[in-house]
């Protein structure tokens, strides 16, 4: 009896910690500046624990997707093709690919020519049904509709920003807030966040009263990310090296709250920021440091201040993008310039990326996301 014991709880045991070990592994995707030849999109089997990336599929996903969204919705991935000429047409692209959980394979179905040209920045709206776009070089937002199987059907809006004060437009992000009723556009060349109404009907944005903020000059403001109740907003700065903190009132307005550093106290040379994300707990918020080549920790205040936690170095050169597991255990770093992704483990009581483990060899990582598409 003992014995048939000790084989049931061998099985048991050996069951719990293959799940376990199953568990670790999730689909990791990474958008690409490319070159000549280069598919642009690559899918891995990430073992977070371990640290392993498994290569399962690459993906032609079209010239540069620097940027890219997942459609849970429809299995569709929208890469944004950062050039300003795409399929002999003067402009930008989108690229989508109809994406198979189970073989790993995603195909190309589509590609459209989005005005003006640049695009380093894509979402999706609320609802699903039209993509939201911010062309750096070309100044300008643009709004695509999507068919019914959404795939991307025509252009609803483009709004082509003036320069003032001798800078041009770049627009940088463009996003909806957690409730889906306004959407926030980063201009990084002339210093503000413009805010719109968007119509869901008519595809079009329309700029609410005091839709503009102006930022200090030079800020350069680039991406940023809402609290989950959607009353704060923080936003960060490449250009000067900081994240602002608004509040969000109810009519989506913003109003200042605070200015931080981003860098380490007594850090003398160039650097600029990149990307922002907040932990799954809300508790802390990150932000990359192309540069000093680091990761900013901040801690979250109960009034949505930030106090500094600590920086670490991002395991290697201009960490443009990163991206935290759903689990909210370990993040990832993606460094352009090394060709490199590096892996994390996120200390619970402080927040600190720390422990790096194996990396990745990839070739200027641009754009990191997890699947959760099943």
């Amino acid at each position: 009896m003992k014995k048939f014991n000790l084989f049931l709880y061998t099985i048991f045991f050996l069951f719990g910690f293959s799940s376990t070990c199953n568990s670790q592994i999730i689909r990791l995707f990474t958008g690409t500046f490319t070159e000549a030849g280069e598919k642009g999109l690559y899918l891995f089997d990430l073992n977070r624990e371990e640290g392993t990336f498994k290569l399962v599929s690459e993906l032609d996903a079209g010239p540069n997707p620097s940027y890219f969204c997942i459609s849970k919705k429809n299995g569709l991935i929208y890469a944004a093709n950062e050039v300003m000429n795409f399929k002999g047409i003067k402009g930008g692209g989108v690229t989508t690919l109809k994406y198979n959980a189970k073989t790993g394979i995603a195909e190309k179905i589509n590609e459209l020519t989005v005005p003006n040209g640049g695009p380093c920045y894509i979402s999706l709206s609320s609802c699903e049904d039209f993509l939201f776009m911010a062309n750096y070089a070309g100044g300008s937002v643009a709004v695509v509709k999507l068919d019914d199987k959404g795939i991307p059907a025509s252009i609803t809006d483009t709004i082509l920003y003036e320069g003032e004060e001798g800078n041009v437009s770049n627009a940088h992000m463009i996003s909806s807030d957690p409730a889906g009723k306004r959407v926030y556009v980063t201009d990084l060349g002339l210093d503000r966040i413009v805010i719109y109404y968007f119509d869901p009907v008519s595809g079009r944005l329309q700029q609410i009263p005091k839709g503009i903020v102006k930022l200090t000059k030079g800020a350069g403001p680039r991406h940023f990310v809402f609290s989950s109740d959607g009353t704060k907003m923080y936003v960060i700065n490449e250009l000067n090296s900081t994240i602002s903190v608004f509040n969000v009132d109810t009519k989506g307005e913003l109003n200042p709250v605070q200015t931080v550093t981003t860098l380490t106290e007594g850090f003398k040379g160039e650097s600029f920021c990149a990307d922002i994300h907040i932990g799954k707990n809300g508790d802390f918020l990150y932000g990359s440091n192309r540069g000093e080549n680091t990761i900013v920790t901040f801690r979250i205040g109960s009034d949505g201040k930030l106090t500094l936690a600590g920086h670490t170095a991002c395991g290697g050169d201009w960490p443009r993008n990163f991206v935290i597991d759903p689990s909210g255990k370990y993040i990832l770093v993606g460094n352009q310039r090394s060709g490199n992704i590096s892996l994390f483990r996120i200390d619970e009581k402080t927040g600190i990326p720390i422990e790096p483990g194996k990396d990745y060899k990839i070739t200027s990582p641009a754009c990191l996301k997890f699947s959760d598409i099943e």
